[in-house]
């Protein structure tokens, strides 16, 4: 005969094996839906940190777009011939582009023709080329850029390696002229060189330029900085 105590006792003995297995199985589901829990807010953390940088970024392309557009030109350029242009018609691809000015001051677009470029401000170019595109657009935008220079330059003639004319930029001053010539041939007279220079009236201004001196420190003065039309003239 089986004593009752005893039967209480084995019951009691499987619970207590049955235990360890029913623990685990909570601490696992725990941990698991703390995993879920993180990865969740690592994945909410994320598209939020995406979102602001895309708010941040398209913020900045406004910013940069307005202070684009309320940049004031600088009047004081004069478009020449062989500048490069570039013309933007705000929403007209097929309009806008990158034109050289002809020799004969011109240039050509759709819908607005020939357009006299040379002697005008970048301003005034614009001016020009919306009132002719008005015909066909309504308010046309337009922003001319000068995109490069070939229009100012100046000369350097008589006793260089490579006389020719020159592109000025980085306002070169008569030594810099010198050096980009290539330097002087055996027989160039250093302490007669002279610059021409062309008044608005069409005389012209005979400025020395004695290359021992300058060169030596002793009169700095004469080493000018170039302007356009200026011709350097190495005898």
């Amino acid at each position: 005969m089986t004593c009752p105590s005893a039967k209480v006792s084995r019951v009691e003995q499987g619970g207590s094996a049955d235990l360890p297995g029913a623990v685990m199985k909570q601490i696992l589901f725990t941990v698991a839906k703390l995993i879920l829990v993180g990865s969740a807010s690592v994945l909410y953390a994320s598209q939020s940190w995406a979102q602001a940088s895309m708010a941040r970024a398209r913020g900045s392309d406004t910013a940069e777009s307005a202070a684009a557009q309320s940049k004031p030109h600088d009047d004081s350029f004069t478009i020449g011939n062989d500048d490069v242009l570039a013309i933007n018609v705000w929403k007209e691809p097929d309009i806008s582009r990158s034109i050289p000015v002809r020799s004969d001051g011109k240039i050509s677009l759709p819908l607005a023709g020939e357009v006299q470029a040379s002697g005008r401000t970048p301003r005034k170019l614009e001016l020009e080329i919306a009132s002719r595109l008005k015909n066909y657009i309504s308010e046309p935008e337009v922003t001319v850029m000068v995109q490069q220079i070939n229009s100012q330059k100046f000369n350097v003639l008589g006793q260089v390696v490579r006389p020719g004319s020159y592109v000025i930029t980085n306002s070169p001053t008569v030594l810099d002229a010198l050096a980009i010539a290539g330097g002087f041939r055996d027989f160039a007279k250093k302490k007669s060189i002279y610059v021409l220079r062309q008044n608005p009236g069409g005389t012209q201004t005979r400025l020395a330029f004695n290359y021992q001196e300058v060169v030596k420190g002793m009169n700095p003065g004469q080493n000018i900085t170039l302007q356009p039309r200026d011709t350097v003239v190495v005898p």
